[in-house]
């Protein structure tokens, strides 16, 4: 539940990185002055992939609890969707 995650407890700062739109604009233009060929993609899951630098913990998520250790909790080894940390890796 990364909206549950406090700044400066559970992470120190959100980042996405993004191109610029100018050096998109430049990137294009190089291509159409070359005729290069441009292909796209899309790894939808690239940042599940990566190890956490940090010890994150969770709760057992809703309907997986263990009965005999309903308190438990799991460090996590890489990034659960809507994670803070996760758009760095």
């Amino acid at each position: 539940k990364g909206y549950a995650q406090k700044e400066g407890v559970d992470f120190e700062e959100s980042f996405a990185p993004v191109a610029r739109l100018e050096a998109v604009w430049l990137f294009i233009v190089y291509v159409a002055h070359k005729s290069f060929t441009i292909y796209q993609m899309d790894v939808k899951t690239t940042f599940l992939y990566d190890p956490l630098k940090e010890e994150v913990y969770v709760n057992q998520p809703d309907g997986f609890v263990d009965p005999y250790h309903p308190d438990q909790v799991y460090r996590l080894k890489k990034a659960l969707y809507g994670l803070k940390q996760a758009p760095r890796r």
